[in-house]
């Protein structure tokens, strides 16, 4: 390395290599510590990166622990859409976690892996609350790079975006699709990096986006995203964290999960 240049770890990667550890390794090691059967995971399953919603779902009896998810981490709760089962993990923030827990439903049976979270607004035009549904994601986080070579931005699935757009269409909520901003530091949000991204268009903040995007796309699994952006962050004159009520939390995870469903059948 030439004097006074810098190494960046995270540019260092053969994205081509194998990796030591994989999933199938972890899994198997739970299932035996756990005597837990084989069986495989639903094929669409919702990443509910706050939580609120499947505590809710959870306590009103209409989702159930579904034992033979086999992760260390989280636990997967099952609840029925249209007759059908939808799996739920609830709380795996960041691009890292979401992905870590991606790759073991991809091992699982998973076809379709959706995500639900609350967002921050950037574009000042933007209403809150409404439905962001990415189109491409600013990859300023460290997930995606261990998935695809260093670039600004990474797109979504065309197919799954367009399936949200149709599904999403009757909540009740303004739905924006275009740019998001995925960042792994919310508490380092600046009032010029604000200005700027909204500026280019971008939307809202959020934390997972471009780490699903990049995993879907070299794992091959069907990824998408809705953003609930419900604060104005940086935006003083907006109202602050208007979330709605949990059964409109439940309506739009219906709808994901049917687009989701609508994908998984095309492939």
């Amino acid at each position: 390395m030439p004097k006074g240049q810098t190494r960046i770890p995270i540019l260092q990667h053969a994205l081509d290599a194998p990796s030591a550890f994989t999933p199938e390794s972890l899994l198997e090691a739970v299932r035996t510590e756990r005597n837990s059967p084989q069986d495989p995971a639903p094929e669409v399953c919702v990443l509910e990166f706050d939580g609120d919603l499947t505590d809710w779902l959870v306590a009103t009896g209409r989702a159930k622990k579904w034992c033979p998810w086999a992760c260390f981490h989280t636990s997967m709760e099952t609840v029925e859409v249209d007759g059908e089962r939808v799996g739920l993990i609830a709380r795996t923030i960041g691009g890292p976690y979401a992905v870590l827990v991606a790759e073991q439903l991809a091992v699982s049976g998973t076809r379709v892996i959706l995500g639900l979270t609350s967002a921050g607004q950037v574009s000042p035009g933007l209403r809150i609350p409404s439905l962001v549904i990415p189109a491409t994601a600013l990859r300023d986080e460290g997930t995606s790079y261990h998935y695809l070579p260093a670039a600004e931005s990474v797109e979504a699935d065309a197919g799954i975006v367009e399936a949200l757009q149709k599904a999403l269409g009757d909540i009740g909520l303004p739905v924006v699709t275009g740019p998001v901003w995925t960042t792994d530091a919310p508490y380092r949000e600046t009032a010029e990096q604000l200005e700027q991204h909204a500026s280019n268009g971008v939307l809202a903040v959020e934390m997972q986006a471009a780490s699903l995007f990049a995993f879907g796309a070299v794992r091959r699994v069907r990824c998408g995203l809705v953003a609930h952006v419900t604060n104005g962050v940086g935006h003083p004159e907006a109202d602050q964290f208007d979330r709605g009520t949990h059964q409109l939390a439940f309506e739009i995870l219906k709808a994901m999960y049917r687009a989701g469903r609508r994908c998984q059948r095309v492939r």
